[in-house]
């Protein structure tokens, strides 16, 4: 009995770096280029299929042609870069949005 909990706890403590790097996590993108009524959902598309993305919601554009994308996704599989990356290449360069100051 002792040997089995042992093992499981050999087993957990294995693991436990690996499961603390993993979750899920928000972030807020500034998007910019995106002048037309289509520009919004070519957005959000691009975004969710970054690997690890689970959610975007975007806002429709100002007369700028900038708007904010909220994206959840798991950490363990993206990164804000990787969004970033992911718009721009479909021309619509974004950066992390900076929190407002209250």
């Amino acid at each position: 009995m002792k040997t089995t909990i042992g093992i499981f706890a050999a087993f957990g403590m294995l693991l436990a770096p690996f499961a603390a790097h993993a979750g899920e996590a928000t972030t807020v993108l500034n998007v910019h280029h995106a002048y037309c009524a289509l520009c919004p959902s070519i957005v959000k598309s691009t975004l969710e299929h970054v690997k690890g993305v689970t959610n975007v919601t975007v806002g429709q554009a100002d007369a700028n042609g900038d708007m904010r994308a909220t994206i959840r996704f798991d950490d363990a599989q993206a990164s804000p870069a990787a969004m970033i990356k992911a718009t721009t290449g479909q021309g619509y360069p974004a950066e992390i949005s900076k929190p407002s100051k209250s």
